[in-house]
Order: C-alpha cells, then sequence, then structure tokens
C-alpha cells in the first residue's frame, strides 16, 4: 500500500491493519500489537542472522560486525574509517573500538593517508588477507540455512536495501568519522 501523504488517517491506519491481519485487527489500539510491527520483524530477524552467523564465524576469531568490515576489505582493500563507516552504516564511536579490535588481532593495519593526514586508510595484513579463503565457505552455509534459492535471496536482498534507503532518503548524513 503506499500513502500518498506523510500522514496516516484513521481510515489509512484501518486499511493497513485489514492488509495485514485480515478479521484479526478492530481498533487502533490493535496496531499497536508487536506482532503487527514491521520493525520487530526486521529487528527479530537481524538478531536471528546474528545468531546463526555466529557459530560460523567463531573459528574465524570474528564477530558479525568484524565480519563485515573484513568483507568490505576483501572487496577492496586500504578503504578509510569513513568509507567504511558509510558504507556499513557505523559511526565512528562503534567503528573505531571495532577496527582497534581487527588490528589486535594482526587482520587489518590502520595508518593516515599520505595525501590527507585526516584520512585513516585501513588494510588487510597478510593474516587478514589469508582469512578470506578461510572465509569462503560461509556465505554457502548460510544460504543453506535460509532455505531460499539465489532468486529469492536476491529479491529479498533487493526489497530490504529498497526500504532502507527509501527509510534513509530524507535523514541527514551522519558526522563523519575518519
Amino acid at each position: 500500500m503506499s500513502l500518498p501523504s506523510s500522514h496516516i488517517t484513521s481510515s489509512t491506519a484501518s486499511e493497513m491493519a485489514s492488509d495485514m491481519a485480515p478479521g484479526q485487527v478492530t481498533e487502533h489500539a490493535d496496531l499497536l500489537r508487536l506482532d503487527l510491527q514491521l520493525c520487530f520483524a526486521l529487528y527479530s530477524t537481524s538478531l536471528a542472522m546474528t545468531k546463526v552467523y555466529k557459530p560460523m564465524l567463531a573459528p574465524l576469531g570474528l564477530t558479525y560486525p568484524q565480519y563485515l568490515v573484513m568483507l568490505l576489505l576483501w572487496e577492496q582493500d586500504g578503504r578509510t574509517v569513513n568509507e567504511l563507516g558509510q558504507i556499513l552504516h557505523l559511526d565512528s564511536g562503534t567503528l573505531t573500538p571495532l577496527l582497534k579490535r581487527l588490528e589486535a588481532q594482526g587482520l587489518v593495519t590502520r595508518q593516515r593517508d599520505a595525501q590527507d593526514e585526516r584520512r585513516v586508510r585501513v588494510s588487510l595484513s597478510e593474516q587478514g588477507t589469508t582469512l578470506k579463503r578461510r572465509a569462503a565457505d560461509v556465505p554457502a552455509h548460510m544460504a543453506c540455512k535460509l532455505a531460499l534459492d539465489g532468486d529469492e535471496i536476491g529479491a529479498l536482498r533487493a526489497q530490504l536495501n529498497q526500504l532502507r534507503d527509501r527509510l534513509l532518503v530524507d535523514q541527514p548524513p551522519e558526522s563523519p568519522s575518519h
């Protein structure tokens, strides 16, 4: 259902409720039921995904957020902290300690950019590069857990990315991290 305005009217709310759970929602108060909240479905699914990843990543010595950083560096080494933060939607207060832990594990190095001292570049160490081979089976294991085929995974990912982009369209940009 698309909404022509940014406000939800009584009739729109009732229509949304009937679309979400036909025959079950009869009052506005029912719209506050947790099981009808898209945000909770997304939140609990995110928690479940992280829980499933945990035993796959443990042998690699990575947490899920660290794995995301490593994926980006395996795609393109030498990214700036700002780039990593923007792509992962993480602020510097979250990202910096995570990068320090990866550095302490010997997986990455952090260095000031030679052309711009304000920027910090994160690069894979030899150990971080080698870890990519050990992590190669993680996506396939997750795909098996999801029990979805490639087309279904692609369609779901596209829908979620589109939803995220819609939600962020009017949001002010995060303050840059270095």
